[in-house]
C-alpha cells in the first residue's frame, strides 16, 4: 500500500473521497495495529464485524484483508480468523 496514505486509527470510511474504501480500511487497520489495539499473534475483528463496523461490502473487506496479508501486516488461519503478524 502507498505509505503516503495516512489515516487516523479512529477515522471513518470516506465513500466520496479519492482513495478507494478498501485502501482506506487497510490504512485504518494498520494504524490501529501500530497504535497497539491488537498485539502480535492476536486476532483482529472478524470479516463480518469489519463489514458492520465500517459499513462496507464483504467483498471490500476481503480485498482489504488480501492487501494486508500481501503486505505482511496480518496472516489468516482458516477457521480461526485474522491475526497480527510480527514485524
Amino acid at each position: 500500500m502507498n505509505r503516503d496514505l495516512q489515516f487516523d486509527a479512529d477515522a471513518e470510511i470516506d465513500h466520496e473521497g479519492p482513495v478507494t474504501p478498501y485502501k482506506q480500511l487497510a490504512a485504518i487497520l494498520t494504524a490501529r495495529i501500530e497504535r497497539g489495539d491488537w498485539e502480535v499473534n492476536r486476532a483482529i475483528p472478524s470479516e463480518l464485524r469489519l463489514v458492520q463496523e465500517y459499513g462496507l461490502a464483504r467483498s471490500t473487506v476481503r480485498r482489504t484483508i488480501a492487501l494486508l496479508v500481501e503486505e505482511g501486516t496480518v496472516y489468516v488461519v482458516p477457521q480461526r480468523g485474522m491475526f497480527v503478524k510480527g514485524r
